[in-house]
């Protein structure tokens, strides 16, 4: 990711965050913030993905720590959002293969995904996980609570 990415990452995220139960935040993280994320994912080595469609930013995807404790240093999490209006149209399929690969090559042996289940909303990117090799490996029912409801998380898991 460039520095000059940042204000539409930090847009994307924004929307998620204030429109939808996707992400548990409630709170937009400022570009400052987003800019030490993204710091601290190349540190490590791992990869942080934009998706340009005519030179504008439709979505992205990195890779990060799964757990902040040594032994998980080999499993990585994913994180994929896409532009309002850009779910669809092979953006996420294209970025997630596009991670898998370079995760791997970064020396990640398993990729977790924890997505957020509120039915229909969701099901789209559950599919898309199934589809590229994730198969649930468990589910947190009730852990999260937004917009009025109560959420489950689903946890999917893919050797890489």
């Amino acid at each position: 990711m460039r520095a000059e990415d940042l204000p539409a990452v930090t847009a994307i995220y924004a929307h998620y965050v204030t429109e939808s139960v996707a992400t548990f935040d409630e709170v937009p993280p400022s570009q400052e913030a987003w800019r030490a994320k993204a710091e601290d994912i190349e540190i490590r080595g791992l990869p942080f993905l934009v998706a340009e469609v005519d030179g504008v930013v439709v979505g992205y995807a990195y890779a990060a720590a799964y757990r902040p404790k040594p032994a998980y240093r080999h499993t990585v999490e994913d994180t994929i959002y896409l532009a309002p209006g850009r779910t669809g149209q092979g953006i996420g399929r294209a970025l997630l293969k596009e991670l898998l690969g370079l995760a791997a090559q970064a020396g990640a042996r398993q990729m977790i995904a924890v997505i957020a289940d509120s039915g229909p909303e969701s099901a789209a990117t559950l599919a898309l996980h199934a589809s590229e090799g994730f198969t649930e490996a468990g589910r947190l029912r009730h852990v999260g609570f937004k917009q009025g409801r109560w959420l489950d998380t689903v946890l999917l898991q893919r050797p890489l």
